[in-house]
């Protein structure tokens, strides 16, 4: 279902995995467009499901490439060693920014490419920068799924409709901040299910089949509402 494309954006050319959808829509036309944002993990196996489920919905689906800023071909799997290394790539200065930038260029891109409007989704780290792309950028609506950094953003205003997903057992991410959350944007749909990190990755031990379920459902609900 998918293809490997180029985006250019203002923090340098990388790759991006496209999904199309197959007649979902009249004459073709995608009903939106949703730009999907990895893990630390990189482009991989599973962040290209995600991006074929949403060419499935009816979505133009991508998926920048953000490590190529590092090297091509960074698609890691889920042992401590690669948790580590993930790490440090994200941790580099002025890596987020390079995200955001290219964030920006994949929500354009899926706009040149027929989608009439765009919503962006990410997953842990990837949820971050969803969030960032909320307060940040203007796509038409952000569904973000556990990211750790979101409370060193959360005097940051999203702009745009945004909702939240976090685990109740997330040890990385305490129910504190996302109860501070709560409080400083009433706004913003935010959601906790009894779910440890990374819940939504079926790839992971942490997986929780019906939490993952019933973000999906509301992430596909809300994105139906704001996107197409």
């Amino acid at each position: 279902m998918g293809e490997d494309i180029r985006l250019k954006s203002a923090a340098g050319e990388i790759g991006a995995y496209l999904a199309t959808p197959k007649g979902a829509a009249p004459n073709n036309t995608p009903k939106g467009g949703i730009v999907v944002i990895q893990e630390i993990f990189g482009v991989n196996h599973h962040i290209k499901a995600v991006t074929d489920f949403f060419a499935s919905q009816g979505y133009l689906a991508l998926a920048p490439r953000f490590f190529d800023h590092i090297k091509t071909g960074i698609e890691l799997g889920y042992t401590p060693d690669t948790i580590a290394e993930g790490r440090g790539y994200v941790m580099q200065p002025g890596f987020t920014d390079k995200a955001v930038q290219d964030t920006e260029a994949a929500i354009q891109e899926l706009k040149t490419r027929g989608a009439r409007k765009v919503g962006v989704t990410g997953y842990c780290w990837g949820g971050t920068i969803s969030w960032l792309a909320a307060t940040r950028l203007k796509p038409d609506a952000v569904s973000g799924y556990y990211g750790g950094g979101i409370h060193g953003a959360r005097t940051e205003k999203p702009t745009v409709p945004t909702q939240l997903h976090f685990g109740d057992k997330d040890m990385h991410i305490p129910m504190t901040h996302v109860n501070e959350l709560r409080k400083l944007h009433p706004d913003v749909q935010i959601f906790d299910y009894p779910a440890d990190h990374g819940f939504h990755c079926d790839e992971r031990g942490s997986w929780d089949a019906a939490a993952s379920k019933q973000a999906m459902a509301r992430t596909l609900e809300f994105f139906g509402k704001h996107v197409g």
